[in-house]
């Protein structure tokens, strides 16, 4: 498979170097100093292409890759107001797309397991809950995009809250959410359901980038023969 790269930051070499590994080839780098080079002729050979970049950028080159019906797997946070603008795009080209917040194997377990957990937990109003997320410093976005989606899986299954909100802005119906930005953390989540008598945790520790890698291959592996809109759910199998 002929992989465009859009984004050569950390995650884009991570990348890079799993999809050599299986045994593909990166046909095209696009980053800040190349942009002018996402035009379709720069695309005739791209079976899929992997993208991950700053919020600012992140839907302009998704509707871009689309528009040119290249499939397109998105790792870009703080963005996802939007996104039904990209699924839009993806069908009206008849191609494919797939957008997570986070490409982890494990992460997405664990987004599973939220839910269910979320599920249980609706029928004792004993527990509250929240959630804290660790990364780098240079993360841009805060909280993270992966810590949104386990706080959207809990408000699917549980009508005590409507969304999440940060600590300080404290609020019965919403789900705080403590960030924090200290040294090179690739990733930390935590969800904790705590009552007087006891606490549930579900803990996800990245040990580095390479699990965010090989789950954005493993998507654009997926994607590349289909079309429509999935999430990692379908690329995993549950």
């Amino acid at each position: 498979m002929n992989i465009a790269l859009i984004g050569y930051g950390r995650m884009g070499h991570e990348i890079e170097q799993m999809a050599v590994k299986r045994g593909h080839t990166i046909k095209l780098i696009i980053d800040l100093d190349n942009k002018e080079e996402l035009v379709p002729e720069k695309f005739t050979s791209i079976d899929a292409a992997i993208e991950f970049t700053s919020p600012e950028s992140a839907l302009g080159n998704i509707l871009k890759c689309l528009g040119m019906k290249i499939p397109v797997v998105s790792g870009s946070t703080g963005w996802v107001k939007d996104y039904n603008l990209a699924a839009e795009q993806c069908i009206k080209s008849g191609t494919s797309f797939i957008h997570s917040s986070n490409f982890s194997v494990g992460v997405n377990i664990l987004f599973r397991l939220n839910t269910e957990l979320a599920r249980i937990m609706k029928n004792h109003s004993e527990y509250n809950v929240s959630i804290e997320e660790i990364h780098h410093i240079k993360k841009l976005d805060a909280p993270s995009g992966t810590a949104i989606t386990l706080s959207d899986g809990i408000v699917k299954e549980d009508n005590r809250y409507e969304g999440w909100t940060f600590p300080e802005n404290k609020s019965e119906n919403r789900i705080p959410v403590t960030s924090v930005r200290e040294g090179s953390v690739p990733g930390t989540h935590i969800v904790e359901w705590d009552s007087e008598i006891d606490k549930i945790i579900l803990k996800h520790e990245a040990k580095g980038r390479t699990g965010f890698a090989l789950g954005a291959v493993l998507a654009a592996e997926y994607i590349s023969a289909r079309k429509g809109v999935f999430t990692m759910s379908d690329v995993l199998g549950f």
